[in-house]
């Protein structure tokens, strides 16, 4: 199978992705469609109760491999291997740890709106990059789960799906890149566009 990658997307090397499960996928098209269902069972999950603390490296790794445990032998697991993106691989669980606890410090001081904190943390999530795939919507999937946490609405990410390449995307990636400089502006236009 050949992997598409649009604009910000990590690319796979050859040891992720031979741990793909469905064996019957052969194009990018269908690889997206069973990560979606996948997701989405992930979500119903996240969603299906209220949980008590999803700012701990732990849960994490859980919602990563409750989205993807049905597409990828390595879901939940840490990337183990230096990318374009992210910090190094063996820092991976010190910065997981640090965001956590910067967020739960934003969250109990009141340090930013529930909008800032939500959007730092799905930025700082985004930026570490601790899995081999998938950190993009494991990232707004957990900053949503914070929003939901905290008593907000979920974000509407432009109201569109950013695995495809498009200009939603590009402006996603685009505001991504101004929060890298500590302009997190674009962003929050973003993510309630």
């Amino acid at each position: 199978m050949k992997f598409i990658y649009p604009e910000g997307a990590t690319p796979f090397n050859q040891d992720d992705a031979a741990a793909l499960i469905p064996k019957h996928i052969t194009t990018q098209d269908q690889l997206n469609e069973w990560e979606q269902v996948n997701i989405i069972e992930g979500e119903r999950w996240l969603f299906s109760r209220k949980r008590k603390n999803i700012l701990t490296v732990e849960f994490l790794k859980n919602i990563h491999k409750r989205m993807f445990d049905k597409t990828w032998k390595w879901a939940g697991e840490f990337r183990k291997y230096n990318p374009n993106i992210g910090v190094p691989y063996l820092l991976i669980q010190e910065k997981l740890r640090h965001l956590c606890d910067d967020a739960t410090y934003w969250v109990n001081n009141k340090v930013y709106s529930i909008d800032e904190i939500a959007a730092r943390f799905h930025h700082r999530l985004v930026a570490i990059h601790a899995f081999p795939n998938g950190n993009g919507r494991h990232a707004r999937l957990m900053a949503d789960a914070l929003l939901v946490q905290l008593g907000a609405a979920r974000f509407s990410w432009g109201k569109e799906t950013l695995v495809k390449p498009s200009q939603t995307r590009s402006q996603y990636i685009k505001a991504l890149k101004q929060a890298d400089k500590e302009n997190y502006k674009a962003l929050l236009n973003f993510v309630r566009s």
